[in-house]
Formats: structure tokens, sequence, C-alpha cells
């Protein structure tokens, strides 16, 4: 069977299986969310003035886990509003997560501060990882109702339809998303550096403000590729899967293979993966150098 044969079969995900519950979660934690629109009454902040949290991030994340917790009652949650802010912090909590057989590894709303201003790219992110690995991963945006779905092995879907990375053979005609992160001292002179670098070798930035969507994005052939240093594993975990199984590179800054523990990465097409490495590189901004 080839592959166009392949992307014509319909995609099915058994009523009881775990990435049946990570879609059912959160597409009931995106919709709540997607309610709450215009209804913030509580914001605070995290590690910087840029970070924001609100009651709806933190309402979501206790329902996913509610959802999760009633079938899969052994297994252990990481989520981003149980954690306190700080790569330090993430690290640990990350460190003391990894032991779990299953664990699921939850951002109820990535992209807050797109959320809290009303500006539409955000997501609930749902991945769950067995034995340190990534098996399932679910990124769904409330304001397109886009569901995007990958599992280990199975393939990538939008809409049930097998997503594929695009095919940019060069920087020069890629479009590359890029990220402006919370943390101000270390991170972003990093990224701006990144940002500085690659505005003249592609064909047009974009900083939408969700990792998770970035991601799935470069999963879809959306983006040709998506950079960012400092991330935490949340904002990355589904979204790695994705670009995975649809048959993108998913690396550091510096090359090495994706897993948990990697903050600074680089996920692409495959194409313009080398030449993408090589530009942060040569600019000092891998965040690894």
């Amino acid at each position: 069977m080839n592959e166009r044969e392949q992307e014509k079969i319909p995609y099915v995900v058994t009523s009881k299986s775990y990435t049946a519950v990570a879609i059912n979660a959160a597409s009931k934690a995106g919709e709540w969310i997607k309610s709450r629109l215009g209804t913030v009454e509580h914001l605070s902040t995290k590690q910087s003035a840029q970070d924001l949290v609100t009651e709806v991030d933190k309402g979501a994340e206790q329902m996913i886990r509610r959802l999760i917790l009633t079938h899969f009652p052994d297994h252990a949650i990481l989520g981003e509003e149980g954690v306190e802010p700080g790569r330090e912090a993430a690290a640990a909590a990350l460190k003391a997560a990894q032991e779990e057989e299953f664990l699921w590894i939850i951002d109820p709303v990535d992209g807050t501060t797109n959320f809290v201003h009303g500006f539409p790219y955000y997501s609930v992110s749902i991945a769950l990882a067995h034995q340190g690995e990534v098996i399932v991963g679910v990124i769904y945006d409330p304001s397109r109702d886009e569901m995007f779905v990958g599992e280990k092995g199975k393939g990538a879907y939008v809409h049930g339809t097998r997503m594929t990375v695009s095919e940019e053979r060069e920087l020069a005609s890629s479009l590359v998303a890029i990220g402006t992160p919370p943390d101000r001292e270390f991170a972003l002179p990093v990224n701006m550096r990144a940002i500085q670098a690659l505005a003249p070798q592609v064909r047009s930035l974009r900083a939408g403000g969700s990792a998770a969507l970035h991601l799935a994005y470069v999963a879809a052939g959306r983006l040709s590729a998506y950079t960012e240093v400092g991330l935490s594993p949340w904002d990355v975990a589904a979204g790695a899967l994705l670009v995975q199984e649809a048959g993108g590179s998913m690396t550091d800054t510096i090359g090495k293979n994706y897993d948990l523990t990697v903050r600074h990465i680089v996920a692409s097409n495959k194409h313009i993966h080398a030449e993408l490495l090589d530009v942060l590189h040569k600019n000092n901004a891998t965040g690894l150098e």
C-alpha cells in the first residue's frame, strides 16, 4: 500500500483507548475555555509580568485531570498549573514524574496571553508518555474546532485526515515560527538572536504565541519549521509526537533527538533542518553553547 492509499484510510479511535480519553478531555476542556472568553476576572503572573495565569487555566487543568483519572486512576499527571514557575521547578517536576510508567503531560491553555487578549490562537495540549516515551499527543484549537491527534507508529491526523509535513527544501522558501518566551533574562535574548538571524534568510517569520499550535502546524504542513528556546515539557510533548508522526524532524537546537527533557527545540519538515540548525549555531542562538 502506497502513502496516498494510506492517507485515504479513515482514522478510527477505539472508545476505551488512551487516545480517545485524551481527545475527550481536550475537547471538553477546550469548549469550556472558549465559553470563558472575555470573562477573566483574576489575572496573576508567574515568573514574569508576561507570564500570565488565570482561573480558566486552573479550572481547565482540574477538568482534564478528573477526566483522565476517571479512566486511569493509577496514572501520573504532570500539568503546568501544578508546577511552580521557572525552569528549575519544571525540570525538578519532570524528574520526579519520569519514574512513572504512564505519565500524562498537560497544558490546559497553551497561549494564555492570547486567550486573555481575545486573540484566537491558543490550545489545549495533552500527551501521554509510557516509560518516558510519548505515545499519544492531542492538541485542540477551540477557536477553529481543530483536533490534531497523533499515536506512536500510527501517524498524525487533523479532522481525521492524515497530516504530512511541508516540502520546502531551503530556508529561503520557508515559513518559520519563532517565540518570545516570558523568561526575559535568558530565553528572550537567545530567541531574539534567532529572529535577527533568520529574518533575512526565510520567506517570512511568524510568532503566534502557542508552542503547541506551532508544532501542530509544522505537522500539518502549514509551517516549514518552528524553533524556540526556553520551553517546558507540557509546551512540547504532544506537538513533538505530531511532528515526528507526520514525517518531520524534532530535535534540540544543536541536533540532539527530542526527549521530554528538551527545552530548546527545532521542529521542521526535515528538509531544512540542518540549514536551520546551522543558522542558530553560527549566531549563538541555541541556548546550549
